[in-house]
């Protein structure tokens, strides 16, 4: 069993959060807490296990309807840190734990969502084929990452991604990208790791060209013209 699902180990039901934006395993996401419910959830998730599920949910775009359907899959949430605001709101971090797939909502009789669910990780894959697809995903990613710092004359480390856990490389890749969030949900969704990785891969290519023309431009901009390659008019 992996250290995220030990972590939810005898977990059967979960408050939910339903928000307009899809939080990945492994990654942190900072929220602001403010309506009554949600303090509610806060304040009694924080004398049990500190979980609550994020679930991809807007609203304003669902015709009337008040929750995710059953069926939808969603991200169970760590609250690792607080700050207490003085009016009863709260400033929180959270980091994404395991995906779930919710069963059925639950009469709790509290103000917030809670709903039945099925943890689940990715299903067992070739891991040969995993390494390589990780692999390919680190190297375009890293040309992206270097033309961004770049872009943004940052002299900093770049970041550093393993290859060794496709899954969590997954998703720290997906959360970086600049993407929808309808499919960042399909890639939550997915239960295949190479499928993921594959796709972040045919996304990366599409963009890695724009991004690196744009960093030489910039550094040529930064020359002022003194660079030993002109800009034509016609490329």
């Amino acid at each position: 069993m992996t250290d995220a699902l030990e972590k939810v180990r005898g977990v059967r039901e979960l408050p939910l959060f339903p928000l307009p934006a899809v939080l990945f395993p492994g990654v942190p996401m900072p929220l602001h807490v403010f309506e009554e419910r949600y303090r509610r959830l806060l304040s009694d998730v924080r004398v049990t296990n500190n979980l609550f599920g994020v679930s991809f949910f807007d609203g304003a775009e669902e015709g009337g309807v008040e929750r995710p359907a059953v069926g939808h899959v969603g991200c169970a949430a760590e609250v690792v840190e607080v700050q207490p605001l003085g009016d009863g709101r709260s400033n929180i971090l959270t980091v994404g734990v395991v995906r779930y797939r919710v069963v059925a909502y639950v009469e709790s009789g509290e103000p917030y969502l809670v709903a039945r669910v099925e943890f689940f990780e990715d299903e067992a894959e070739d891991e040969a084929l995993l390494a390589r697809s990780a692999g390919e995903v680190t190297e375009v990613f890293g040309r992206i990452a270097r033309a961004v710092r770049a872009l943004n004359d940052d002299r900093a480390a770049l970041p550093e991604l393993s290859t060794d856990e496709p899954e969590r490389l997954s998703f720290l890749v997906a959360a970086a990208m600049e993407m929808d969030n309808e499919l960042k949900q399909e890639l939550l969704e997915l239960r295949s790791g190479a499928e993921r990785l594959a796709r972040l891969s045919r996304l990366l290519k599409q963009v890695v060209s724009g991004y690196e023309e744009r960093a030489r431009t910039h550094k040529l901009a930064k020359g002022n013209g003194h660079s030993a390659r002109k800009i034509s008019i016609d490329e």
